[in-house]
């Protein structure tokens, strides 16, 4: 309960709508006591015989005689002139010692409101009612729905700027369905619950004391009745609550393992299909179908099984109420309805309050998920008194550095530097650290032993955003967005159109893209799969040269080209040198001829440094695999 309270006042903005809404639905708790007044008024015919002429304080007599007429007759004819009216005689009945308070607040509505001589009176004060409930009943509503909106649609900016801070340790260890699944569902049933609270912590009280209030000031007797049906109510709440609670966990977990089912298959269904097994990854699918609908069978069952019960108990009450009423305590048939009805809006919220109970419940555990990821602290963050850098003039230098994947060290004591305008390739074997080492310079990663200084300042001393506005990235993956090719190059930032086709004609993009449907304006499929994986590549290299950084990091990025797409590459490299400061990763030993320097690496060591010739001579596993390379390069040839 208390992340939920905390889910919907992490905005001050919210406590305005929240009171609003408390007060829309008090009013409506007060609509309908009107409506049940106006129930009993106009179900109220009068005084009846037998309750009139009886004797006071004594049962009804089932049989009235002429005697008992006489003697009760100048009592009620206070005019003395030999009639007596409905009013006379609800005034009488007021005013026993014996009468009944819901009696005389019956006598009094009806002296304020002749009906029977007047109406249109009646018919006005119905009006009235009709639309003081609908216009409350209306308002609670929408302002409930409006804060349930804006809470939900916080909740998913807030999730979403959180998880942005956080590093790519926290991607890898979590999955896709799980994140985005607590984006949208989560957010929607917190919520969703929030309103079940607002029903159930204060309409709910409101209703049941000055309900309780009025049936006891009315009649303490038929009040009593209220309190035995409270113990078969509340028992039945509790366990269902449980059950309700318990199960939603479950689901919970389950959907996670779901999504990520389904999106496993729609992101490898070209694998699926070449392999031809769609019946193995339709029988997962199933699995986990299957189980969902079981928990949720189980949820329906004891979120529905509250009502039910608290109706037959309710139903129950009520009945032992009309009966007493009538034959106890002689009520009027209108004075009973209103009663009822009172004792109805009493049930109406404890029944109610099962069901939104269960509803909570779900917002508890779907916020105990959200905030799980909104109270993780970003591991990499601007420390006080970072600077902002606004260009690159000298040296990049990693010195010593270590990282490590939980207990496995990748990088291990690592140290060479990057002068301004150099060509430096980073080689190895896979799995040999190079695509991570390159990750610590923006700080994807943070490096755990040793520095990384770019012109003699530590990368802890400079703000994120500052440091990778220097860096220019094309992965080994491509990320393409469902946007237009001019956007995608773009990246939001605002280029010109020229300085867009100027980067794709130096990616050698633009031949392709001219070939489109609406050229640079043609929008792309979602993550750009109709684009071939060379096409795709050549858009990730346009994006990095027109953001004219002055250092680019290309990680495998001419791995999808065909030999003269590379070649064209490999000469707009070129034109670069001097300019901008490249670090190359590549496992096709020919892009990196050029390079000014090159360093092998093996399981995360640095084991050479140098130039190309210098390497060949100096480093025997380098070498080694130099002259593989060539000679499947030759075979592949023939």
């Amino acid at each position: 309960m208390k992340l939920l309270l905390q889910a919907a006042l992490r905005n001050s903005k919210h406590l305005t709508l929240a009171l609003l809404t408390f007060v829309s639905l008090l009013l409506l708790t007060t609509a309908n006591q009107c409506e049940m007044c106006s129930v009993g008024l106009m179900a109220n015919t009068g005084a009846d015989f037998f309750t009139l002429f009886s004797p006071e304080g004594k049962r009804v007599k089932d049989k009235i005689s002429l005697a008992d007429v006489t003697r009760r007759w100048e009592s009620i004819d206070i005019n003395e002139d030999g009639v007596i009216t409905k009013q006379d005689a609800a005034s009488y009945l007021a005013q026993r010692k014996d009468a009944n308070p819901l009696g005389w607040v019956m006598h009094k509505l009806a002296a304020r409101f002749d009906v029977e001589q007047d109406f249109s009176l009646l018919i006005t004060f119905l009006v009235a009612v009709a639309l003081f409930k609908a216009m409350t009943l209306f308002v609670s509503r929408y302002v409930t729905q409006i804060l349930s909106i804006r809470i939900t649609r916080d909740l998913r900016q807030q999730y979403f700027e959180h998880i942005q801070s956080l590093p790519l340790s926290f991607y890898q260890e979590q999955n896709l369905g799980s994140l985005s699944s607590r984006a949208v569902g989560d957010a929607g049933q917190i919520a969703s619950s929030l309103n079940s609270c607002l029903t159930n912590y204060l309409q709910t009280p409101f209703t049941l004391i000055s309900t309780l209030c009025t049936c006891f000031y009315l009649s303490w007797r038929l009040s009593l009745i209220i309190f035995l049906g409270l113990p078969l109510i509340i028992i039945p709440v509790i366990y269902l609550t449980r059950q309700v609670k318990r199960i939603t966990r479950q689901i919970q977990r389950n959907q996670e393992t779901f999504t990520s089912v389904l999106l496993d298959f729609l992101a490898g269904i070209q694998t699926v299909k070449i392999f031809a097994m769609e019946a193995f990854s339709l029988r997962k699918y199933k699995e986990q179908n299957d189980q969902m609908a079981l928990l949720e069978s189980k949820s329906a069952k004891y979120g529905l099984l509250a009502r039910p019960l608290l109706h037959l108990v309710a139903t129950g009450c009520l009945a032992i109420v009309v009966l007493f009423g009538l034959h106890s305590l002689h009520m009027t048939v209108g004075q009973l309805l209103m009663f009822c009805g009172l004792l109805h809006l009493f049930y109406e919220p404890v029944k109610k309050f099962a069901e939104e109970n269960a509803n909570i419940q779900k917002g508890v555990v779907a916020a105990e998920r959200m905030f799980e990821v909104l109270h993780l602290k970003p591991q990499i963050a601007d420390r006080d008194g970072a600077i902002d850098v606004t260009g690159f003039k000298n040296i990049i230098e990693f010195d010593h550095v270590w990282f490590k994947y939980r207990d496995e060290w990748v990088i291990r004591d690592v140290s060479f530097t990057v002068q301004r305008g150099e060509v430096v390739a980073l080689v190895g074997a896979t799995g040999a650290g190079k695509s991570t080492l390159v990750q610590l310079l923006p700080r994807l990663y943070e490096v755990q032993k040793g520095e990384i200084r770019i012109d003699g300042i530590p990368l802890n001393a400079i703000t994120q955003k500052s440091l990778r506005e220097q860096i220019a990235f094309v992965p080994q993956r491509p990320f393409l967005f469902f946007d237009t090719v001019a956007e995608n190059i773009a990246f939001g930032r605002s280029f010109t159109s020229e300085e867009i086709e100027e980067a794709a004609r130096k990616a050698h993009a633009h031949e392709f893209i001219v070939d489109l449907p609406r050229q640079y304006q043609t929008v792309l499929a979602e993550m750009g799969k109709t684009l071939s994986g060379g096409q795709q590549q050549r858009l990730a290299i346009a994006r990095a040269l027109v953001k004219r950084a002055p250092i680019l990091i290309m990680d495998e990025a001419t791995s999808s080209l065909d030999a003269i797409s590379e070649n064209r590459i490999k000469l707009a490299m070129k034109e670069l040198d001097g300019e901008v400061t490249q670090i190359l990763i590549a496992h096709r030993l020919s892009t990196i001829e050029h390079a000014d320097k090159i360093i092998f690496f093996d399981q995360g060591k640095k084991i050479g440094e140098g130039t190309l010739s210098e390497l060949l001579g100096s480093c025997l596993p380098f070498r080694i695999l130099w002259e593989t390379y060539h000679q499947s390069e030759m075979a592949a040839a023939k």
